[in-house]
């Protein structure tokens, strides 16, 4: 495996799914922890309706907290998102 470092900026403009293969969308930046030199979040814009509409309005994107990503190649996946959304008594939710 290549341990070359890339830079954060590559992440933007990939594509998002979940670890099931539902279109998420697409990274419009990266949130990061300067003091810990981390990326601790997406901000995922071009959401899939289905998932969001509910909860975004139209427009807006989501922030992803970066633990939620499972593998990072040509596209961006993540845990299931859809299962994260429907749990409304969970304590990790989207931040809008």
């Amino acid at each position: 495996m290549d341990e070359t470092p890339e830079e954060i900026t590559t992440l933007v403009g990939r594509e998002v799914y979940s670890n099931n293969g539902v279109f998420v969308g697409e990274v419009d930046d990266v949130q990061l922890n300067l003091d810990a030199s981390a990326v601790t979040g997406l901000a995922i814009g071009g959401l899939n309706d289905e998932l969001f509409s509910n909860r975004v309005d139209p427009g807006h994107g989501v922030i992803l907290p970066y633990r939620w990503v499972r593998a990072v190649g040509d596209v961006i996946l993540i845990n299931d998102v859809v299962e994260r959304m429907k749990d409304d008594e969970g304590d990790e939710e989207v931040a809008v």
